[in-house]
């Protein structure tokens, strides 16, 4: 299939799912200033790709769907920035009006200077507007003077917009099943990040900081295809590992540091996300070990309880059990493993959940619950795996042995018609795998 096909049979899904006489409105976004003059590096929003496959800022995807005589049943049009000759010099090429429909098979293409005065005319006769509630606020006023303007022509008999909608209900519903060439882009993301990985463990070693170790493993992501990073590296030596969003990368790492690191490349704008934890001098201590064997037993559980028509919240549970009874058999924890889950005394040190959606955003979108209750596994969908545990310095009630020790192993794993599929395979995952790979690889 033809990329750009595969972008069009996307809008074309959409439609379907609209209702007559609605128009969905969808940005990719702006570039932000990071400081002075010096912008960050531009991504285009998610749902806009997804619809498009179009990468420059300050667009905006138009979905028309209308009945009646005067009007197509159906019009995909582009707003974007016009062909500027100066600004191109300094800034970098563009598309421009003109390429815009043949290059990304839409119906219509206008400068994005026209776009709040044609809107007021194309939506006389719509009833619903749809926007992603997350942006209305950069919406409403906009929504609020094509409405108002339509009003004014009532005598005209030309009817305003009655309804607006969340996109979201809608849309990112659609990006939760996941294709079969979304998910060999996705395995491709995931594979880049096995190599990061290995790039990292290659690389760690007593004295480094956290940031040279990061250093090497985006060298391998971009060596390997990738053009950036599909969130903020996280690399944690030690008690930094139980900072569960630690980025500050800037510490030295200590002999006896376990290192966690949670690291994904991007891929056609589909996110990988993989954590690996393993100790900066290649030997796990007997503690370390136990801990972390643990956190493997239980994601390996998890994993085993993915298959379609499964409870989305069994793998979280699988975990759980598996890390409240080693921190039972550890000493760490005391008591009854059932009445500890039901009292949620394991959230001590296990404090998040056990994976979440992933797609083109890390985070990605689409409902957890339905009507109240966890929504089953289907096919095609595509989940981390990330069970935990973190006992900090500061547990000055836990034997002294397993203070100041973060883990957390992290695959990601799509759901097949019959079971599940590892797309993080590749990696030295027990302790003894680790001790191997890193004896016969690290200089």
């Amino acid at each position: 299939m033809a990329v750009m096909t595969l972008f069009q049979e996307r809008r074309n899904a959409l439609f379907k799912k609209m209702p007559e006489n609605s128009v969905a409105f969808i940005a990719s976004g702006e570039e932000k200033i990071r400081n002075r003059d010096v912008e960050y590096e531009f991504r285009a929003e998610s749902d806009f790709y997804y619809l498009t496959g179009f990468t420059e800022p300050d667009a905006v995807l138009m979905l028309i769907k209308c009945s009646g005589a005067s009007k197509a049943t159906q019009q995909s049009i582009l707003f974007l920035r016009p062909k500027d000759e100066a600004q191109e010099i300094w800034q970098g090429r563009r598309l421009g009006v003109d390429k815009a429909p043949e290059t990304l098979n839409i119906d219509q293409a206008w400068s994005i200077d026209d776009f709040e005065d044609q809107v007021a005319d194309l939506i006389a006769g719509v009833d619903s507007l749809f926007f992603t509630f997350a942006q209305l606020s950069e919406w409403s006023d906009l929504a609020s003077s094509w409405i108002q303007a339509q009003k004014a022509k009532a005598r005209q008999g030309i009817q305003a917009p009655t309804q607006i909608h969340d996109l979201d209900s809608i849309l990112h519903e659609m990006r939760v099943i996941k294709s079969k060439q979304e998910i060999e882009w996705m395995r491709q993301a995931a594979q880049i990040s096995v190599k990061g990985h290995l790039a990292a463990m290659r690389s760690v070693a007593s004295g480094k900081y956290e940031y040279q170790v990061q250093s090497d493993l985006e060298n391998a992501f971009k060596q390997n295809g990738s053009p950036r990073v599909a969130f903020n590296t996280i690399v944690a030596g030690g008690d930094n590992a139980c900072v569960l969003h630690y980025t500050e990368n800037n510490a030295r790492i200590q002999e006896q540091d376990l290192v966690l690191v949670d690291a994904g490349a991007e891929y056609a704008c589909y996110a990988g996300d993989i954590t690996s934890t393993f100790p900066a001098n290649g030997q796990f201590s007997k503690p370390q070990a136990a801990l972390y064997e643990t956190v493997l037993a239980a994601q390996q559980a998890a994993i085993n309880a993915i298959k379609p028509g499964v409870s989305y919240d069994a793998m979280h549970q699988a975990s759980v059990r598996v890390l409240t009874q080693g921190l039972l058999d550890l000493d760490i924890l005391q008591g009854d493993v059932d009445q500890l889950i039901e009292e949620e005394v394991y959230k001590r040190f296990f404090m998040h959940g056990t994976g979440h959606w992933l797609g083109m955003d890390v985070h990605d979108v689409g409902r957890y619950k339905q009507q109240g209750e966890w929504r089953t596994f289907q096919a095609g969908m595509v989940v981390t795996v990330e069970p935990g545990l973190y006992i900090s310095k500061d547990c000055t009630d836990v034997d002294a042995q397993y203070r100041g020790i973060g883990i957390r192993i992290e695959d990601d794993v799509v759901v097949t018609e019959t079971g599940h599929d590892v797309l993080t395979t590749g990696l030295p995952r027990s302790v003894a795998e680790i001790e191997q790979w890193m004896a016969q690889n690290r200089d």
